[in-house]
């Protein structure tokens, strides 16, 4: 896959100087809050699971400061594989603790004790249409709630809101698929296999105005109470049960979601960011 070195038990996390000078410009810029940090037990190692914001690389390194400075905990990131090989993208996010989300690698990251980070999305949810904006795109996906089980970790729920709302999508994956080019490409199985039925075409946005620069739309990040999952060790193979939790955790998540949109209606905007294209409440 990559011929880069995966570090698992032997990771060293960045310091929070560093996490605090790679963030600086996208904390100042997009308000970015964290609540909810006293639900984290930084001495029980927990499975962090939440929404992947559109396009996928606004959200994760804001939430991660904020839980590394709030708690001391720095999770590491299940990513997909696509991220690994690329030139220089695949060594950055191996420096900041990410590794390929496969069972395997779930499993050594737990058992040496470490907080991990997934979004049972992945490359699907970085991907969301008009109308999933703010929304779950799980699909079937169980395998998180599988291997927290299998291990006994607690589930800690947490939601992102406002990262999906920096951009504004013109053409999605939709669009692409009921084209007549999306027709013809997915119509190979080769490329359709590649593209995952579609699901990895990328949607093409817009900040403010016309260009690629993010919208001022202040992020908000929210860490809902544990979930436990010791007592039903054992029973990972259960369909019923994986199904339970899965249900049980994706509440949890919009529920936050929910509650974080009613509050920030009555929170007064600063006029800067009426002007830089936030979205109007």
């Amino acid at each position: 896959m990559s011929d880069i070195e995966i570090p698992i038990e032997d990771f060293r996390p960045p310091s929070l100087r560093t996490m605090a000078r790679v963030t600086a410009m996208q904390r100042r810029y997009f308000d970015a809050t964290l609540e909810g940090a006293e639900n984290v037990d930084p001495q029980r190692p927990g499975l962090f699971v939440g929404n992947h914001a559109l396009m996928g690389v606004l959200d994760s390194p804001l939430f991660v400061y904020e839980l590394y400075r709030q708690t001391g905990v720095f999770p590491r990131s299940l990513g997909d594989h696509f991220h690994f090989p690329t030139p220089v993208w695949g060594k950055l996010v191996t420096r900041f603790g990410a590794v390929p989300g496969t069972r395997e690698n779930c499993r050594r990251l737990m058992e040496s004790g470490q907080h991990v980070l997934v979004f049972p999305g992945g490359a699907r949810e970085v991907a969301k249409r008009r109308d999933e904006i703010n929304q779950l795109v799980w699909k079937k996906r169980t395998g998180f709630v599988y291997m927290a089980i299998e291990q006994g970790f607690d589930i800690i729920p947490f939601a992102s809101l406002g990262c999906d709302e920096a951009y504004d999508i013109v053409y999605d994956g939709d669009d692409f698929a009921n084209g007549w080019l999306g027709k013809r490409l997915l119509g190979n199985d080769k490329i359709n296999s590649l593209m995952r039925g579609g699901d990895l075409f990328m949607p093409l946005v817009k900040g403010i105005g016309p260009t690629l620069l993010p919208k001022a739309e202040p992020f908000r990040f929210a860490i809902g109470k544990p979930i436990p999952t010791a007592h039903l060790q054992g029973q990972e193979k259960d369909p019923a049960v994986l199904w339970q939790l899965r249900e049980q955790v994706s509440d949890a998540i919009t529920g936050m979601l929910s509650r974080m949109d009613e509050e920030r209606k009555e929170q007064p905007r600063p006029l800067w960011r009426k002007v830089l294209g936030a979205r109007k409440h």
